[in-house]
């Protein structure tokens, strides 16, 4: 999933070279949390969060029954 999210970031944001995922695990849910530029962020989040919403949407339909996935960009 970590890749998938990498990815596609990397395809929308105009300084692919600074964005980081990273995994981390807490209990029953597993958080992912995308890191991009200041000035990146606006177009990972999307006009009124659309881009936002279908990453998550992604994730959500990859997700297993005993975890969810949570997206956290910053």
């Amino acid at each position: 999933m970590e890749e998938l999210v990498e990815y596609v970031a990397k395809s929308l944001v105009d300084d692919p070279t600074s964005v980081k995922v990273r995994r981390r695990d807490s209990g029953s849910s597993v958080v992912i949390e995308l890191h991009v530029a200041q000035h990146d962020t606006g177009r990972i989040i999307g006009k009124g969060g659309r881009v936002a919403n279908a990453l998550r949407a992604l994730l959500r339909a990859g997700e297993s029954k005993n975890k969810r996935i949570v997206l956290k960009i910053s």
